[in-house]
């Protein structure tokens, strides 16, 4: 203790969760602060070494090293205006200390850098004139520390060279953006590790486009669209037609959804220039919806020349006390609920309390008799969350042509209506069959492939690739110092790499 009776100390914060107990638990006063004395186990790392004896052998065979997790021990001073303020001080750093999971931990005296751990018990405890001396432990099961920001560096194609700062191997996160059609990715280090999506294609092999755009809308040319008529929609599920569809320049959304007692908004549909046997549906639904009652519904359906529904794909909520997403989608026409009325995604796969702002992607898909339906939520740049479901029209009645496409947004009798419900955009592909000795394209100029090494998982426009990924690719790390990324086809890709720099 110094000439004016505080304890000596040797990091100036702790920063815990986010909260900075030294500055939470002081007042500027003699009377009330806390004190990190020492901060113990963020010297050398424990390693745990395997070693195997044999008989004629002198000494042991090595046989694996690893790093163990750390403890940390914290000396602290914790000082009140009375005995009772001491109590409501240590419970109230009780409720801080002890979580049910990993939380960020910083110290004074290592700034820009952080550790991930819990509070794993006192080890200690000295009570003394409205004073508690406390040791406890934090527990790391990862035993780097890390810096506090990402790095971002810009990514070319061809050869790039990264310098990693941090004293051990960091995991990156790659994103490359398409500039044209590739029938694959490679990316490869210095060590010859590499990640390989796709197939090059050989000279001898033809490379084919086996999704062919006949439609896309974002709102630019809705004058070319037709209101629509109970012809073109589910009346069982859009009750009204009503109101207008327009556009704010970023997408389609209503311009009113007019009056009813049920589901009521505007429908629009057009008729393709040709009809498609084999087609792609893709969209994006873009939905600010921040108050429970708001319940509201919006969607595709698709038909074949002769106006009969070939199937739907949507999100809807349907329930005022509830942020409520449902996923849905259907082959044929609505005729009652559950799956042997072909609803494959629907009120089963509800989930509630859902984040205010969610985007979702929507893709439906005929090859053959087979219908894919795939939806899936976007965060970041990938999907948290997704629904995937198949079916085979063995029987073929739902194998028209595709010729017409509906468009529709509603809310729900008199209801608030949501902040934003806009489907950023539609498009319909007519798909071709790859044959023999050809080679598809896995990407299109515009498509993102984020290979995330930490997670292990790879994904193209949000979507799970891992199935495109070839057998020898690994998820490699970034060494401490300089590294190159060889990145090819080069005139295909450019991006960026993320990582955290971490340290021993």
């Amino acid at each position: 203790m110094d000439g004016k009776g505080f304890m000596l100390k040797s990091v100036e914060k702790l920063i815990y969760d986010g909260r900075d107990l030294v500055e939470e638990f002081s007042d500027g006063s003699l009377d009330r602060y806390l004190v990190i004395n020492n901060v113990y186990g963020r010297s050398l790392k424990g390693v745990e070494l395997t070693t195997i004896g044999a008989p004629f052998f002198e000494g042991d065979y090595l046989e694996s090293i690893r790093t163990t997790g750390r403890f940390i021990t914290v000396d602290m001073t914790l000082k009140s205006t009375s005995f009772a303020d001491l109590r409501k001080d240590i419970d109230a750093l009780n409720h801080i200390l002890v979580t049910d999971k990993d939380v960020t931990i910083e110290f004074g005296d290592e700034p820009g850098l952080v550790y991930y751990g819990r509070y794993a018990g006192m080890s200690s405890e000295y009570e003394r004139s409205k004073i508690a001396q406390i040791s406890f432990n934090i527990f790391c099961s990862d035993p780097y520390k890390y810096a506090k920001n990402e790095t971002e560096l810009e990514l070319t194609g061809g050869l790039n060279t990264i310098n990693n700062k941090g004293t051990a191997p960091a995991k990156p996160i790659i994103t490359l953006t398409a500039k044209e059609n590739s029938t694959y990715a490679l990316i490869e280090n210095q060590y010859d590790e590499y990640m390989l999506l796709g197939i090059p294609a050989d000279d001898e092999q033809e490379t084919i486009e086996t999704r062919k755009s006949v439609l896309y809308e974002n709102g630019s040319t809705l004058d070319t669209w037709r209101k629509a008529t109970n012809e073109f929609i589910d009346p069982q599920r859009l009750h009204k037609i009503d109101g207008e569809m327009t556009t704010d320049d970023a997408g389609i959304r209503a311009g009113g959804y007019g009056t009813g007692d049920k589901l009521h908004g505007p429908a629009i549909y057009k008729e393709l220039p040709k009809a498609l046997q084999d087609f792609e549906i893709e969209t994006t639904f873009d939905i600010i919806s921040r108050r429970e009652e708001e319940s509201w519904r919006m969607g595709i359906n698709f038909l074949d020349e002769n106006m009969n529904m070939i199937g739907h794909i949507g999100i809807k909520d349907n329930h005022r006390k509830y942020k409520r997403r449902v996923p849905l989608a259907r082959y044929g026409p609505y005729r009652g609920s559950g799956r042997k009325n072909g609803n494959l995604i629907g009120d089963t796969r509800t989930y509630d309390n859902a984040r205010e702002t969610t985007l979702f992607y929507l893709n439906a898909k005929r090859e053959g008799d087979l219908f894919t339906f795939y939806i899936g939520e976007w965060q970041g740049h990938k999907h948290i969350r997704w629904w995937e479901e198949t079916y085979l029209d063995l029987a073929k009645e739902y194998a028209g042509r595709l010729k017409f496409i509906t468009l529709y947004i509603a809310s729900y009798a008199d209801r608030r209506t949501p902040s934003r419900l806009r489907i950023n955009s539609v498009e319909v592909f007519e798909l071709s069959q790859v044959v023999e000795d050809t080679t598809p394209y896995i990407v299109r100029a515009g498509d993102e492939i984020m290979i995330d090494c930490d997670a292990g998982s790879v994904f193209i426009n949000g979507r799970n690739a891992m199935p495109l990924k070839h057998i020898g690719s690994d998820f490699f790390h970034l060494e401490s110092g300089y590294s190159t990324i060889s990145i090819e086809p080069a005139e295909v890709f450019d991006g960026t790499v993320t990582f955290r720099e971490r340290y021993r």
